[in-house]
């Protein structure tokens, strides 16, 4: 087997200048920010009374409701407004548990594309009347999710060490 072929989670380590080291983690900040972020997002909406709410002000109920004639598709907010308390309470555990996955690593990709479906239906349904369209967040937290969906979390992630142990058995 030559040094090509070692997977990197097994391949002895070498001396890393500071651009390899810097290349290797480069996607680390950006799991940090978006975990902290989104389980942020998540428990302060399963901490605020007002926003679990079906009616009232800050309600997500209202909140649905404002924006269900401008959304792109206007069908997902009445889906939710079924429920709207229900699907509050999904979408802050679908937030933190997100977000939990991206700060630790696990099933990462998986955590990401969660990520990523969650901004994209805020985008297509909150924030789609935002103009220009780069004023609203949501938008550019699908794009940002999108390299952890193609790379995943290759270094200091629970991911890397399951496959560095199953490396291990293996060989």
């Amino acid at each position: 087997m030559t040094r090509t072929d070692v997977p990197d989670a097994v391949a002895p380590r070498t001396a890393a200048g500071p651009r390899e080291l810097a290349a290797r983690h480069a996607l680390l900040p950006l799991r940090v920010f978006l975990g902290l972020t989104f389980v942020y997002a998540g428990l302060d909406k399963l901490t605020d009374s007002a926003f679990l709410s079906a009616t009232g002000d800050g309600s997500i109920g209202d909140q649905m409701r404002g924006v269900r004639d401008t959304s792109a598709v206007p069908g997902l907010v009445d889906l939710a407004l079924e429920s709207p308390v229900g699907f509050a309470v999904a979408l802050a555990v679908a937030e933190v548990l997100v977000g939990l996955g991206a700060l630790a690593g696990l099933l990462t990709r998986v955590a990401a594309l969660g990520g990523a479906l969650i901004a994209l239906s805020l985008w297509l349904t909150v924030s789609w009347a935002v103009t220009p369209y780069y004023y609203g967040n949501d938008l550019i937290y699908m794009m940002a999710w999108t390299p952890l969906v193609l790379a995943g979390a290759p270094y200091l992630s629970l991911d890397s060490l399951i496959r560095s142990r199953r490396s291990r058995r293996t060989a």
